[in-house]
């Protein structure tokens, strides 16, 4: 049975084995609902290859729509794209290309999620 810590909505965001004084205070059993759920969550993508991305790009269809973006962009814009070997996803130039093609945030959290599957 874990020690969790929970954040200021009152969702679990860290899981501890011992007690962490003035931190995670609250002991829950193994089968407690928001542990399970908290444990089983997929992992949070903050970035993922430049071969994932790509990859990605071209399996949504919108390869060729990201270099015409790309293309209009500035050279060290340029030269992210065409020679970056990881792709972040809360980067500049990642939030003004997803903005440009009108991706929510939970789509953008989706695209990296499948990219990194590949």
């Amino acid at each position: 049975m874990p020690f969790v810590s929970r954040s200021d909505d009152g969702a679990i965001d860290s899981v501890f084995e011992q007690l962490q004084e003035g931190r995670a205070e609250e002991f829950l059993p193994d089968d407690d609902r928001d542990l399970v759920a908290f444990q089983n969550a997929p992992p949070i993508v903050s970035s993922v290859s430049a071969r994932q991305f790509r990859l990605m790009l071209r399996r949504s269809g919108l390869l060729a729509q990201v270099k015409t973006w790309v293309a209009q962009q500035d050279g060290e814009t340029q030269d992210a794209f065409e020679y970056s070997g990881t792709f972040v996803k809360d980067s500049p130039m990642m939030a003004a290309g997803f903005a440009v093609m009108g991706f929510t945030p939970q789509q953008v959290d989706e695209f990296f999620t499948a990219a990194a599957s590949l």
